[in-house]
């Protein structure tokens, strides 16, 4: 099989500025644990206060990008994974390329005038809490994606996958995107990611969803779905399969809803039937930080969907990688897989 460019994400490439703070730090910018939003005014001076109060880590971030770096990771297979989004023309977009292509990554970035945006990471007992300041991530223009090198990349993959936070940025490529992927029969896939999305962009959400053949997310996300989409119900077994039921653009495959719930079990909506399937428990020493496992958990998916294994299969990847980031900074990994 042809594994070159099989594998497409598109997304907001991030630097992570990651430290163990307090709660004191919290208090003061009204952040809540295990939650994902977008940096207000309020929040522009803590990624200074972190780096000059905090031990900081400098990690490349951004879901999408994660995802795929660990997608390229767990394949080993150079070249197999592309990427396209926007940075800026400064010493971070310079890192967050490099650091790319060294993992593997086809990366086209688009480069902004302004400077690449950044994520602060606030850890407290190995759980996280994101606040991006998206910055010249927010400036992917459609305009790039239709540049002839770079829409080669969609015509080339076979799979595509973007996170949820994509659509405040560039719906209108998302759409492109998923039209291609529905017109030529190939497999799209996006992510909840955050409940301001499924709660703020529900519109956005709605027009792309029934491109999606897979849906990933998380209990918290699916939750916020069902409540914002009034369905009366907390139950993540009923919701899964409630968003594997929704109308689909195109009829060649059924909505497959991949819901992850940290320790607990991760759901799997197919077909009208619900599984369940254990994760690898850590024990709590071992546990540095839950970033980039979710993103993670998609990467080791996606790695052996690309090479059409069973769903039980891509569901044990998926767990494998989530369990190896966990145990380190950030959403980083070991030289070699060994899955």
């Amino acid at each position: 099989m042809e594994y070159e460019g099989i594998l497409l994400g598109m997304g907001n490439p991030l630097l992570d500025i990651s430290a163990v703070i307090d709660q004191d730090f919290l208090n003061k910018y009204d952040i809540k644990m295990n939650n994902a939003i977008l940096a207000e005014d309020k929040h522009l001076p803590m990624y200074e206060e972190m780096t000059s109060k905090y031990t900081v880590d400098f990690i490349a971030g951004g879901a999408t990008q994660n995802s795929i770096r660990v997608a390229q990771w767990m394949l080993q297979i150079p070249g197999a994974t592309s990427y396209m989004g926007s940075i800026g023309k400064d010493k971070f977009g310079e890192e967050m390329k490099k650091n790319a292509l060294d993992a593997g990554v086809n990366v086209h970035y688009y480069e902004d005038e302004s400077p690449t945006g950044t994520c602060a990471v606030c850890v407290l007992d190995g759980e996280r809490s994101l606040v991006a300041n998206l910055s010249a991530a927010n400036c992917y223009k459609v305009d790039h994606l239709k540049r002839p090198e770079n829409w080669a990349l969609v015509e080339k993959a076979k799979y595509y996958y973007i996170a949820g936070f994509f659509l405040t940025v560039s719906p209108e490529s998302i759409q492109l995107v998923a039209e291609h992927a529905a017109a030529k029969n190939k497999v799209f896939s996006m992510n909840l990611s955050a409940p301001f999305i499924c709660e703020f962009f529900k519109d956005q959400q709605e027009k792309v969803l029934p491109y999606m053949d897979f849906v990933f997310g998380n209990e918290t996300e699916a939750r916020t779905f069902s409540r914002v989409h009034g369905w009366e119900t907390d139950n993540v077994e009923e919701i899964a399969l409630k968003i594997s039921q929704w109308p689909k653009a195109s009829g060649t495959r059924k909505r497959i809803t991949v819901i992850t719930q940290g320790a607990d079990p991760v759901v799997v909506a197919e077909d009208g039937k619900v599984k369940q399937f254990p994760v690898i428990l850590l024990p709590k020493e071992k546990l540095v930080d839950t970033n980039g496992a979710g993103d993670a958990f998609v990467g080791g998916f996606l790695a052996q969907l690309v090479q059409e294994k069973a769903i039980a299969d891509c569901v044990k990847a998926g767990c494998y990688a989530s369990n190896v980031i966990i145990q380190r900074p950030g959403c980083t990994y070991p030289e070699k897989p060994d899955f």
